[in-house]
């Protein structure tokens, strides 16, 4: 099974988890590439803002700005552009208030969006054009192996429940949505992984999850789960090429494999559960 390719040395796999019953999913960008390109948009938004440094070229520039971005990623936008209000006052820039630049980068997504999903209304797209390649197949492949699958993103929930419709993916989940409050202050991922567990009555070697942001890694392994980095592409989906800023950021903080995609998922997860 492909697992980084062009990899000189590929993370191995993870021991079997028999145990395994409850897998999560984070929602944008790993299940949905509704949001795809998300962190140029945002970097457009910063660096209209920032000029380089001495020395610095205006690419090194949008690295190092991309690069603070992925490390916040799966956590409230809020905080990426109270993240860069500071960066600019270190670098004696422009005051800023981080809502407004939160704003008009959201401006930009939702126009985003709106055309990408007017697209599969409208019917000049289909709904598996906008999921992240081999998402359904793996989500019935859950199905059928009896685990329970669960989103849970930091989009705000009615956003999630809409998009998830819309790509067709609703019925896979049932009760098991869990979107933000959009209140940063008031949504915290760990705590519902913690109610989960509670509420399901189950542990955190029954748990798999599947994120493309350092924070439900880290939640995850942090009650004894076992984390998947799903390091998509943002600009070409199916492309087969690990996102190299997502799975620099997601191994650091403990993924147990990275993936490109789901489309080798299958026997991933049979080799998981020891079957």
């Amino acid at each position: 099974m492909p697992l980084a390719p062009n990899k000189p040395d590929p993370v191995p796999l993870p021991a079997p988890r028999p145990r395994i019953s409850h897998v999560v999913f984070d929602f944008d960008g790993t299940l949905s590439w509704l949001r795809h390109g998300w962190p140029e948009m945002m970097c457009d938004v910063f660096a209209e803002h920032m000029r380089p440094q001495p020395g610095e070229s205006e690419s090194q520039l949008r690295a190092m700005l991309r690069d603070e971005i992925m490390a916040l990623n799966g956590q409230p936008t809020i905080l990426q552009c109270q993240r860069f209000v500071k960066m600019l006052e270190v670098k004696g820039g422009p005051q800023l208030e981080a809502e407004a630049l939160r704003a008009e980068f959201q401006r930009r997504l939702d126009a985003a969006i709106a055309s990408r999903s007017e697209a599969i209304r409208s019917g000049s797209a289909s709904p598996g054009d906008f999921l992240v390649a081999g998402a359904r197949d793996f989500l019935q492949h859950l199905a059928a192996r009896g685990l329970i699958p669960i989103i849970l993103s930091s989009t705000v929930q009615h956003r999630v429940l809409e998009e998830a419709a819309l790509l067709q993916i609703e019925s896979f989940f049932g009760r098991h949505v869990y979107g933000g409050t959009g209140d940063p202050e008031r949504f915290r991922k760990l705590t519902v992984f913690n109610r989960l567990l509670s509420e399901e009555r189950i542990h955190g070697e029954n748990l798999l999850s599947f994120g493309d942001g350092p924070v439900e890694i880290r939640d995850t392994k942090s009650l004894g789960g076992l984390a998947i980095a799903v390091c998509s592409d943002e600009v070409e989906n199916g492309s087969g090429r690990l996102d190299s800023e997502k799975e620099r950021h997601l191994l650091a903080v403990g993924a147990d494999l990275a993936i490109p995609d789901f489309r080798s998922a299958a026997p991933l997860l049979d080799h998981l559960l020891g079957r």
